[in-house]
């Protein structure tokens, strides 16, 4: 019984890292970008829910507008910081990243102070237990399993059967083949990282669920363990990013039910340097070779 708890709390923080490192995995198999400030853009989706609600937004329009915000952040992010430049070398893009994450914490604290703010998770999922034949199963851990699974399929469906789906796919293979070919490489970056931040908006309130507080800094962890997700799985395949992310979730449970929960995030790293050493492409990436 035990076992199959801490079993459905390991999918359910699994599925969350999964839903990030998705938009890790995206951003990157399209223009080999390592987008550190995901992870912040999940702290301003959390603010953006809290003072939706506290404010007398329904939850579920709180949802939404948190879910958007994300996506509009994220679309302006690009534009503005990544865009300029793209034909630039790899190392200024991430340099970029790295600088954008630093502004979006630094203009989080300056706007809503550097403690934590309690988040009403009760409002969106009731946070009650459901038992069954003595076993306690939360209702949140439920919910998270299961949106996660539908935005997988939707977003399967998207890449795989629609026109745009198609697009990012070429623009993946071939950046300059694609634009020769007509498809405007602009708008299939934009709306790449405007899926990636939805996700990362539903990352958010789900993450919130769990864990009912919101902070400037909330969003670093959560991303670098999700960037950890996105390389063990192959970053760059969905997939693997989903695959990636529960086997991280798991082994946070594990090791914080045989009483080491002080290691949690020292194992999550070790997994990150154990998988560049023996496989550097992680369990469905696959080596690429570059022309020097």
């Amino acid at each position: 019984m035990l076992f199959i708890s801490q079993l459905l709390n390991g999918l359910q923080l699994g599925s969350i890292y999964a839903l990030v490192a998705l938009g890790y995995s995206m951003v990157y198999g399209i223009i080999m970008l390592l987008n550190f400030a995901h992870g912040d853009i999940i702290m301003i989706g959390g603010y953006i829910a809290l003072f939706s609600i506290a404010s007398g937004v329904h939850p579920a329009l709180a949802v939404v507008m948190a879910i958007v915000g994300c996506m509009l952040l994220a679309m302006l992010i690009e534009k503005a910081a990544y865009k300029p430049l793209r034909s630039a070398p790899r190392i200024s893009l991430l340099i970029t990243a790295i600088g954008v994450s630093m502004l979006l914490q630094n203009v989080a604290q300056l706007l809503f102070g550097a403690g934590a703010r309690s988040f009403p998770s009760s409002s969106i999922i009731n946070a009650q237990n459901l038992s069954f034949g003595g076993i306690q199963i939360s209702i949140t851990a439920i919910v998270t399993i299961i949106v996660t699974i539908i935005s997988m399929l939707v977003l399967t469906f998207l890449v795989q059967k629609t026109k745009m789906g198609k697009a990012m796919r070429a623009v993946s293979e071939d950046l300059g083949a694609a634009q020769l070919m007509g498809i405007n490489v602009n708008h299939v970056v934009s709306f790449t990282f405007a899926v990636g931040a939805a996700l990362a908006g539903i990352g958010a309130i789900l993450y919130c669920c769990r864990y009912p507080l919101v902070s400037p800094t909330m969003g670093s962890l959560l991303g670098l363990k999700a960037f950890v997700a996105a390389v063990l799985g192959g970053i760059g395949s969905i997939p693997g990013a989903m695959v990636g992310g529960l086997a991280i979730g798991l082994a946070e449970v594990l090791v914080t039910a045989v009483g080491l929960s002080a290691w949690t995030d020292g194992v999550v790293f070790a997994i990150l340097i154990i998988v560049l050493t023996f496989r550097p492409t992680g369990f469905f990436g696959r080596s690429m070779m570059e022309k020097v």
